[in-house]
């Protein structure tokens, strides 16, 4: 018979499979002769306790022949005489995951990316970080896979009624993700891994008859009686389809502004803004694992914190164990900083975004030199530009950030030296009061003093804090009708992802991206018939 149990290991027991079917057999009742083998479902890490256990739910064959889990099976057609077309714009993983759905059902996908593809990416990056200079067009934002191929490949999500998270970790799984993301609790694939699954993913698209065109900016959209009639890009090539994905990220600013300009309804979507703190990993596996040296059977720690400052939510954002820091800036003389961690988690470093929740009364009020209308769509937008301009200007250019250690942050004196650290670029020590607003500073600065009560030992002037991390998601939300995904003035429009304001995150990308393609599909289907 088949039954699903849990069992509690250490972290040496649960990788010695012996060891587990022998406890496998105490948990059941039966001999352990009995148990011909098992599928591993879900493996998580609790680390409440002195003793560090590792918890596995296992689907056990117990006298009866082992059967191995089958991997999921995706069926893509040929679609290169397909009687529809998409138009999708952007390559992140709300586009792609977008394509194949389309490929599913049938349809044609064609798929502009402003941005390089995966192997030409690369070179702009490390132009990047050794000199500072960045490609407006290609950098840890745009390009082929979207914002998440360069840094981290982080499949945790909480969006589970968004749709069907399992079907997006096959699909990772089929195209060359480990098996281990499927049974996970935190699911990662690393850095150094994805450029080869997103790859993978392209040549699927192509094989079957869809297009990839890179270095295809979209600069208009010419719109007739309410309907997208084409897409126009930079060097003036017309794109026709049926249908039209927005799948840009959160940082296709121009989009945002073209939208605005041909009165395409968008409306400002509170954002949250900060630093990323970086500390030795020794220490966080220290403080989260109740020891002096980390098992090596462990991965390293991670670390989730949330507070209340007032009337402020202070919280860590995208954590990276084994991880580095790196300029994500997406225009010249703006400073954005991001983290990324490579499959292996294995360097020095932990990092993670901690960042404030930011109002419209927030915003307006920091923007007045501006004069923008407290009620205007990119107003957190602005807001966001201003911030990262002036920790450009603090950290001195090319992409040099600012930074202090982290008890000098909360004590508010300017840092002599600054920690070892990950970013490549470099640091320099700034008054962080002259690029973050006082009310992203104060929380800050008392969230620290308050984490370090949570994680005795997080409080600490090994670390630094840097400036700024400002695309936790997008300003702008571009509306859409429920239960089509239609904006609501252009019937063909299809906003999407995290630039659309849907998503936070790659798996959430990726679902709303199949959601967007199954509406595509249930109206093009329904009016052939």
């Amino acid at each position: 018979m088949k039954q699903k149990i849990v069992v509690r290991l250490t972290p040496s027991e649960a990788a010695d499979p012996a060891i587990t079917r022998k406890k496998i057999a105490r948990t059941v009742g039966k001999k352990e002769e009995d148990i011909s083998g098992y599928n591993l479902l879900k493996r998580s890490i609790d680390a409440r306790g002195q003793q560090v256990m590792v918890n596995l739910s296992l689907e056990c064959f117990i006298q009866e022949p082992f059967q191995k889990s089958i991997p999921a099976n995706f069926s893509f057609k040929d679609v290169r005489n397909a009687k529809h077309k998409v138009i999708i714009i952007g390559a992140g993983p709300a586009g792609l995951f977008a394509a194949l759905h389309l490929l599913e059902a049938g349809i044609q996908p064609i798929i502009l990316e402003r941005g390089k593809d995966i192997r030409t990416r690369r070179r702009d990056l490390a132009l990047l970080n050794r000199e500072g200079i960045v490609n407006p067009e290609s950098n840890y934002c745009f390009g082929e896979g979207g914002a998440g191929t360069y840094s981290d490949g982080k499949l945790y999500t909480r969006s589970n009624k968004r749709g069907d998270i399992n079907r997006i970790l096959q699909l990772f799984i089929h195209f060359g993700a480990p098996d281990s993301i499927g049974y996970d609790a935190h699911p990662h694939i690393g850095t150094n891994k994805l450029p080869g699954i997103i790859t993978a993913m392209r040549e699927q698209i192509i094989d079957c008859g869809g297009q990839i065109h890179f270095e295809k900016k979209v600069t208009d959209l010419q719109i007739v009686n309410d309907k997208i009639q084409s897409a126009i890009t930079a060097d003036q090539e017309r794109f026709v389809a049926d249908a039209y994905i927005l799948a840009t990220g959160h940082s296709a600013r121009d989009i945002f502004e073209l939208l605005h300009q041909k009165n395409i309804l968008i409306e400002p979507k509170a954002f949250a803004l900060g630093v990323r703190v970086e500390h030795p990993q020794s220490l966080i596996d220290t403080i989260q694992y109740h020891c002096t040296t980390r098992d090596s059977m462990l991965p390293p720690a991670s670390y989730s914190l949330v507070n209340q400052v007032q009337d402020k939510g202070v919280f860590s954002f995208c954590m990276c164990p084994g991880g580095i820091i790196a300029p994500a800036s997406t225009s010249p003389g703006e400073l954005v900083v991001n983290g990324w961690s490579p499959s292996k988690r294995n360097n020095p470093f932990a990092n993670s975004g901690m960042v404030v929740t930011v109002s419209a009364e927030d915003a307006h009020r920091e923007t007045k030199s501006l004069n923008i209308d407290p009620g205007h769509p990119l107003l957190f937008m602005y807001f966001q530009q201003m911030i990262e301009q002036k920790a450009f200007d603090a950290g001195g250019g090319k992409m040099v950030a600012p930074a202090l250690r982290m008890v000098d942050f909360s004590n508010r004196k300017i840092s002599n030296s600054l920690a070892t650290n990950s970013y490549l670029p470099g640091l320099q020590p700034a008054d962080l009061q002259q690029v973050l607003p006082a009310f992203i500073y104060d929380a800050l600065a008392t969230g620290f003093k308050g984490f370090g009560k949570k994680m005795k030992g997080y409080f600490t002037n090994e670390a630094n804090v840097v400036a700024t991390e400002s695309r936790t998601s997008s300003p702008v939300r571009i509306p859409r009708l429920p239960g089509t995904g239609e904006h609501p003035q252009c019937r063909n429009l299809y906003p999407c992802g995290e630039g659309a304001g849907y998503a936070g995150g790659i798996v959430s990308a990726a679902m709303d991206g199949e959601n967007i393609a199954a509406w595509i599909e249930e109206k093009l289907l329904r009016s052939s018939r």
